[in-house]
């Protein structure tokens, strides 16, 4: 009996977590936008039949919870976008699941990795202000350990102020802004005007220059990343905005070898010791494994290796001889950057249809190799159907064209015998009909009675 009334209150308070759990996540209807202005919203726009969306569910609850917990405003919510079609095409809605925070009159798209912890970052730091004050230099220190980009404004008002607070209104969902006072500085930081904008990373900082560097906004997006990083699909999707090219060691983490230390850290010194040459023009990083390179490319690199991406139109630039020396890896690098290097794949008419072609191939395989009887289903039943369509239609046409030669013949209207018939037709009505013959064929019409008539009569 004791076991029971355990087990009862076990399932009574599982009940009680889960709609508590549950109550953090809001479920939102078209009365959202009238309501929605006055507090700021992290709201995932779903469809009830997508797989992503599914998977997304546990992850979105964890989100609620952490956030109520800890004391955010940032309110947290879901919406059926298939059932409010009109209001999710007013939030700019094109995909599932697509997941946004509302703040007043604007709308943050997240593009990150699904999980907790990025999706809360990125909520914290999107609700709170554009620019963030860094006070004091303690403060400024603690920054500097948290964040491995950190983007100062230092100095009073001007124009290069408001330029600067409009790129972090519209650069906040990549990364955090923040203005200081030349006081707060390290020591070791020494400027040679100010205002300035100043992004500090890699152990040393690096101020924008409106003559050389171009817009603010452009540059912030391309200086977002560390000068080295370790890329994976995703962070590939995100350099691409960027518009630099992307130069990656491709090495396998699992199976290390002499050759792949080598190559990665020879990339590691180019993009240290060249910056200045190559900065604004490329990305410098490594990448674990070949099978993500291979599809995007639709083809082998060997591993490890060396190559080149443009994200922007899908050309790939391989190194024409093994790379040796960090002095062969400067060269293959200028070539690209001038021109001079052979670049492959591109977003032509051809290598679309090879794109199509590849992919259609890499799902199918991909089906048969997580279940071969479902794959002769899919797509062993459709091709039998078709052939048979196929079949049938040609033998149907073959048919009709026999039935309708017999047809004619069995009636004697071939198209010979019909000309035949009125050649000769023609020339009798021109010669007229000889006497008697007429006579003699029409008196059994006149006189003579079928004998079946005879019988009646």
């Amino acid at each position: 009996m004791a076991e029971v009334k355990a087990s009862l209150i076990c399932g009574v308070v599982a009940a009680f977590l889960s709609s508590a759990v549950l109550a953090f996540v809001e479920d939102l209807d078209d009365t959202f936008k009238d309501t929605r202005v006055s507090d700021v919203w992290l709201v995932d726009f779903y469809a009830p039949w997508c797989g992503y969306c599914k998977k997304l569910e546990p992850v979105w609850h964890d989100v609620g919870a952490e956030l109520r917990s800890s004391g955010s405003p940032v309110r947290v919510g879901k919406m059926d976008a298939t059932a409010y079609s009109g209001m999710a095409s007013e939030f700019g809605v094109r995909g599932y699941p697509t997941i946004k925070l509302l703040k007043g009159d604007l709308a943050y798209n997240y593009k990150g990795p699904r999980t907790k912890d990025d999706i809360v970052e990125f909520a914290n730091r999107v609700a709170g202000p554009a620019v963030r004050a860094l006070p004091s230099k303690q403060m400024f220190e603690h920054m500097m350990k948290r964040h491995d980009v950190l983007f100062v404004y230092i100095g009073g008002e001007s124009p290069l102020k408001e330029k600067y607070n409009d790129v972090a209104s519209e650069l906040i969902v990549y990364t955090y802004f923040f203005s200081a006072s030349e006081e707060v500085l390290p020591e070791s930081v020494t400027l040679p005007e100010l205002p300035a904008v100043v992004v500090f990373k890699d152990g040393a900082f690096f101020t924008y220059d409106e003559y050389e560097d171009g817009s603010l906004s452009s540059w912030v997006n391309k200086e977002r990343f560390q000068g080295y990083l370790q890329i994976d699909g995703f962070t590939l999707y995100e350099l691409g905005e960027t518009g630099k090219l992307v130069a990656i060691a491709v090495i396998d983490e699992k199976d290390p070898t002499e050759e792949s230390g080598r190559l990665k850290t020879l990339i590691q010194r180019v993009a240290k010791e060249y910056r200045e040459h190559f900065n604004r023009d490329f990305q410098f990083g490594h990448m674990d494994g070949n099978d993500y390179i291979n599809s995007l490319i639709m083809g082998e690199v060997t591993v490890p290796s060396v190559i080149i991406l443009n994200t922007s139109n899908e050309q790939y630039f391989l190194p024409s001889e093994p790379i040796e020396t960090m002095e062969q890896l400067v060269q293959f690098i200028s070539g690209v950057l001038n021109g001079s290097a052979q670049a492959y794949g591109g977003d032509g008419i051809i290598q679309r249809i090879k794109r199509v072609a590849f992919d259609a191939k890499s799902t199918i395989m991909s089906v048969f190799r997580s279940s071969p009887l479902l794959g002769c289903f899919l797509f062993g039943l459709p091709l039998g159907v078709i052939s048979l369509m196929c079949y049938g239609i040609c033998t149907a046409e073959s048919d009709d064209g026999s039935d309708d030669m017999d047809a004619l013949k069995r009636e004697g209207l071939t198209d010979e015998e019909d000309e035949e018939e009125e050649e000769r037709q023609h020339g009798g009505e021109l010669e007229g009909p000889e006497e008697g013959e007429n006579e003699e064929e029409e008196e059994p019409e006149v006189g003579e009675k079928d004998p079946e008539e005879k019988k009646t009569d």
